[in-house]
């Protein structure tokens, strides 16, 4: 089966095959309270194992960037996908304590950005500017239905087996979508964007520092990020300690918060979407700065209102994550 390039179907399939390779960036997240009893973590040693990852994300991202400009970025997809697929698995089956947790996950976190990086640039390829900022919207909410997919599956596994056997299964999720997306892409062009003759492969990093517009962008990307993967990896943990507060048990706790977690990752998919819609329709400045402004108050307020009932807090953090990722779309397009 295959799609033309920047069909519906196509950009669909591209957005199931995020979902399901995004599944395993809260994984451990959604395990944190079980890992930090049975390795006995300090509360900073189980952020660093959390930090380890999007480090190497981090790497990973401006790895795969050149490797997709070099040799297209079907092929960066394909290649650098495989290990994002294999990686999580190493997590699962040898990390048994503070330091093999963090080299193993930030060796996941580097293997990540082939399953983002190339499909932004396929999109930027294939979809026309005028519907570009909403495709962007629905890949990103494609990301957070895959956060929200690994909460719901990593709960419910943990009615039935240890913290390994729910990651195991998280795990399987990213090899799917290696494998829909190589069905995806079957009709799809590698298309490469060549250099001037002459021009070395690290030609465009000075180029980029000297362009004070694009180093804003960058910036501005860049602290849009901290904020909303710092509020991923925290909210679990902090609904939890909010379930706890309320009288929950705590082995009842970590379950219940997982669930409210993928309540809000579910926001995330609106926000993504109506962001994106948003500035193709009234400007993408105008819906940045709207967006940007609520997430802001929200993240000055939350951490302060645990003690709020539990539903009224859930529906903060919804609000939260919506606004959070409501400029995303803006930021990613070109």
């Amino acid at each position: 089966m295959s799609w033309s390039p920047g069909s519906g179907g196509w950009l669909g399939a591209l957005c199931t095959s995020r979902a399901l390779a995004a599944s395993w960036f809260v994984a451990y997240s959604a395990v944190l309270p079980l890992t930090q009893a049975a390795w006995q973590l300090s509360a900073t040693q189980a952020g660093l194992i959390q930090s380890a990852f999007h480090l190497g994300y981090l790497v990973s991202l401006l790895i795969v960037g050149f490797i997709t400009d070099h040799f297209g970025a079907k092929r960066a997809w394909l290649a650098t996908g495989a290990f994002a697929c294999a990686s999580p698995f190493l997590f699962v089956f040898l990390a048994d304590g503070f330091w093999s947790a963090f080299w193993l996950h930030a060796l996941t976190g580097l293997c990540q950005g082939g399953s983002y990086t190339p499909v932004l640039a396929l999109i930027n390829d294939h979809v026309e500017r005028a519907r570009r900022a909403r495709a962007m919207g629905f890949l990103i909410a494609a990301s957070s239905a895959g956060y929200a997919l690994c909460l719901g599956v990593a709960g419910f596994a943990l009615q039935f087996t240890d913290w390994r056997g729910a990651l195991t299964t998280v795990a399987l999720m990213p090899l799917v979508a290696w494998f829909l997306g190589l069905a995806a892409m079957r009709g799809t062009a590698n298309r490469v964007h060549p250099r001037p003759a002459g021009e070395p492969v690290l030609a465009a990093i000075p180029a980029v520092l000297r362009n004070r517009n694009g180093m804003l962008s960058v910036w501005g990307y860049t602290f849009h990020n901290w904020e909303l993967l710092g509020l991923w990896a925290w909210l679990p943990a902090f609904l939890t300690a909010a379930v706890m507060a309320s009288g929950t048990a705590a082995a009842d706790a970590a379950a219940l918060a997982l669930a409210l977690s993928a309540l809000t990752y579910v926001a995330n998919i609106g926000g993504s979407i109506v962001g994106g819609t948003m500035a193709d329709r009234w400007g993408r400045t105008q819906s940045i700065l709207l967006w940007s402004c609520v997430s802001l108050a929200l993240s000055f307020s939350i951490g302060w209102l645990i003690a709020l009932p539990v539903a009224l807090l859930v529906a903060l953090a919804c609000l939260y994550n919506f606004a959070g990722i409501a400029d995303s779309a803006t930021h990613s397009t070109v």
